[in-house]
């Protein structure tokens, strides 16, 4: 372990519903306001849920040339919006930079599905003739990291996962190992998802997934709290640039973290609903933190997946009961979910970015909406108003549809 490659997160680029780039994601978290509201997109009245959590300030304009935009769908910009962003912050000279050494790892679960439902309504009505040529590119997943790949010129290591809700932690944890282990110096890391579509939103809502607290959407989202009734969708990304760290520190970066460890696992147990023990999602901890070479008392500070569903929640709190025994008592645990809904791929990106910036800022958000704690949720979860804390190792949970497990752990950096 002593030669592995040390892994920073040196820039950070948002695109959430509550706040567009890392200093409106964080100034959106200080606010401690929900982003869910009813749903404007589409009417969502045919269906039992009516809530989302949209992004009503994004204009792709901002970041790419009138032909990019044309070109790509919502899905595809917000990616390419948050992989600019994230290298402005960090301060890299593409230019400078030896390309091969320079990647992109993503994940969405659905990729453009949202694109792809707008042009099946085209076909219907106005038949084949009518379809946009950029069909094809733009429901492939794999456009998240391959857009970005294009605009910037990165021609290192490159994927885009599929891995349900945590597409994003995978992609991070899957960019960490490519730079600890020698294939990359610089890599994109994160996530994207536009699933606010028609049939996409009803597949969640027939399935008696999402919220139907529709007289009061801000705060549908509950995690861990026992009136809880299901999730609330979102969308969004957020991309990470991951660096080496001594270049980051040689060159005077900025460091928010540093990732140390990522573990993954799978339930092999059902595709929707969670392992009831919990224990694949606590291998997937415990492999993470045993990656970082450290013991679990170590980690002070954990962003749960927190999806605000009834069987999630328990069983992640009892995931994380089952790992850090007696310290279980004294972790600080928050979902950032009641703010900004659950992005699905999306939202291990966001919620790792934003457990950088806790780190860096020295504090952590709140759960939102926490009023009272659900049957099986007696952790401390940082009801409603975040703190100051000092953590130094925090470790970021996904869980996702086909029983996949994924954590990665941050370190605070210490400046050596």
């Amino acid at each position: 372990m002593a030669d592995r490659r040390r892994v920073a997160v040196t820039g950070i680029g948002a695109v959430t519903p509550i706040g567009i780039g890392r200093q409106g994601l964080w100034d959106g978290l200080r606010r401690e306001k929900s982003a869910v509201a009813t749903l404007t997109r589409f009417d969502p009245s045919v269906w039992r849920s009516h809530n989302a959590a949209e992004v009503n300030d994004f204009h792709a304009a901002d970041f790419m040339d009138a032909k990019r935009v044309k070109r790509l769908d919502r899905f595809g910009a917000f990616s390419v919006a948050c992989a600019k962003q994230a290298i402005e912050d960090a301060g890299i000279d593409l230019a400078t930079e030896d390309r091969e050494r320079v990647g992109a790892m993503m994940g969405s679960a659905l990729g453009g599905i949202r694109f792809a439902e707008d042009q099946l309504r085209v076909f219907l009505r106005e038949g084949a003739k009518s379809l946009d040529p950029s069909l094809a590119l733009n429901v492939f997943a794999g456009a998240a990291s391959c857009n970005i790949a294009i605009e910037l010129g990165a021609q290192g290591p490159n994927s885009t996962n599929a891995m349900s809700c945590a597409s994003g932690t995978i992609a991070v944890g899957d960019a960490f190992r490519a730079i600890r282990d020698g294939y990359a110096d610089v890599m994109f890391a994160g996530a994207s998802e536009a699933p606010l579509a028609d049939l996409c939103y009803g597949a969640f809502a027939i399935i008696r997934a999402m919220s139907t607290r529709n007289d009061d959407p801000s705060v549908a989202s509950r995690p861990f709290d026992k009136d809880r009734d299901g999730f609330v969708m979102g969308e969004g990304a957020a991309v990470l640039v991951l660096e080496e760290l001594e270049r980051a520190m040689a060159r005077g970066a900025h460091i928010y973290a540093e990732v140390v460890g990522f573990g993954s696992s799978n339930d092999a147990h059902h595709m929707t609903a969670p392992r009831p023990d919990g224990s694949q999602a606590g291998r997937s901890m415990r492999l993470a933190i045993k990656d970082a070479g450290i013991v679990t008392n170590d980690i002070s500070y954990v962003n749960a997946h927190g999806s605000s569903t009834p069987l999630n929640d328990p069983t992640e709190t009892l995931a994380m009961k089952t790992i850090f025994t007696d310290h279980a008592a004294k972790l600080q645990v928050s979902s950032t979910k009641g703010y900004y809904g659950h992005a699905l791929g999306a939202s291990g990106a966001m919620e790792l970015a934003i457990t950088a910036l806790a780190l860096d800022q020295r504090w952590l958000p709140p759960t939102l909406n926490h009023d009272a704690p659900a049957e099986g949720c007696d952790l401390d979860y940082i009801p409603n108003h975040g703190r100051d804390c000092d953590v130094e190792y925090a470790l970021s949970n996904s869980f996702g549809f086909g029983g996949i497990n994924a954590a990665v752990v941050l370190k605070r950096h210490d400046g050596v």
